[in-house]
């Protein structure tokens, strides 16, 4: 059975209200949202510079103790320096640079002394090091120029810019995350009122373990791959057997998006259509996999998906959730 995907009559008018949700939710959350990652960032970053000795001391030894530090070394500068840009100016491998910032580690391959296309893990540390100390922004770190240690007035007011400058490159994903949990509180709100089971803290529960009446969330749906000869675990985020649910009976699988524009959506809706068609390949055609939408998503967001066979519930009709057996 078919919920929104077969009547474009009332997209338009379900966009309209779907925009106005996520702006009333925009307008009234995000912003603590923001903040509350803001003052944690800021604590981070304090603790950052009091490990460098407030950026007098970028030492190596310190670079592959805390790789993590990377992102606010790269902030600390005058202008901001992108991740490419310091690869470029440093003259270091990206791989290295890459596994600081999202990995937070030194490439498992590459050893102290290791020579990999002409460049050793000290050597290329060191360089970094010496990137960012010549162009340390003066006007945050006040304390430089005066050859001193900062008062902890200054401490905080640095800690509060570099931690906005690192927010600021982030805050469409922090913004998704706060969306994100609000959309699978809703949803889990929903099934409880009407008598379901979370399990989501039974770990390693598999989906053809889920009773009839219970549901998770971050659920692994294993899936094969010609190219692997093992299952790959790929994620859903809600997982439910409805209490009606048969033997053999695969639960329902929704997905949550939420988008703040429409351009956005339209860049990433391929990703839905890539996960369906994985799930069905190992588990056929009768898979049901459905969005769950909030904010921004136009006709032809909808269009795309509605062709490649995978409907929506709005989340400002969440009980349209009934007409999916639940």
């Amino acid at each position: 059975m078919t919920v929104n995907r077969d009547k474009p009559d009332r997209w338009k008018s379900d966009i309209a209200l779907s925009v106005d949700m996520y702006n009333d939710w925009f307008m009234h959350f995000a912003p603590e949202a923001y903040r509350t990652v803001r003052v944690q960032t800021a604590r981070d970053v304090e603790k950052a510079l009091r490990a460098t000795n407030n950026l007098t001391s970028i030492e190596v030894d310190l670079l592959k103790k805390k790789p993590s530090i990377l992102p606010t070394l790269r902030m600390s500068t005058c202008p901001p320096l992108a991740v490419d840009r310091l690869i470029g100016l440093a003259g270091v491998p990206a791989n290295l640079v890459r596994n600081m910032e999202k990995k937070h580690r030194m490439p498992p391959q590459m050893g102290s002394n290791d020579l990999v296309g002409g460049h050793g893990l000290d050597r290329d540390l060191e360089k970094i090091s010496l990137v960012i100390s010549r162009m340390v922004d003066p006007d945050i770190f006040v304390w430089l120029k005066r050859g001193d240690s900062p008062s902890e007035r200054e401490l905080y007011r640095a800690s509060t810019i570099i931690a906005d400058r690192l927010c600021g490159a982030v805050a469409n994903p922090i913004l998704r995350n706060a969306q994100e949990k609000r959309q699978l509180a809703a949803i889990g709100e929903w099934l409880t009122a009407l008598g379901y089971e979370n399990r989501t803290a039974d770990r390693g529960v598999e989906f053809d373990q889920l009773l009839s009446g219970t549901y998770s969330f971050q659920f692994n749906m294993p899936i094969e791959q010609e190219s692997r000869s093992r299952p790959v675990n790929i994620p859903v985020d809600v997982a439910i057997m409805p209490k009606s649910a048969k033997d053999d009976e695969l639960p329902l699988l929704i997905e949550a998006k939420s988008a703040g524009d429409f351009a956005n959506v339209n860049k990433r809706r391929k990703e839905e259509a890539v996960k369906v068609n994985q799930l069905r390949q190992t588990y056929g055609q009768n898979v049901r996999f459905v969005l769950f939408l909030c904010g921004y998503f136009d006709s032809g967001y909808l269009g795309y998906e509605a062709a490649e066979g995978i409907d929506w519930i709005w989340e400002h009709r969440i009980d349209d959730l009934k007409q999916l057996g639940l």
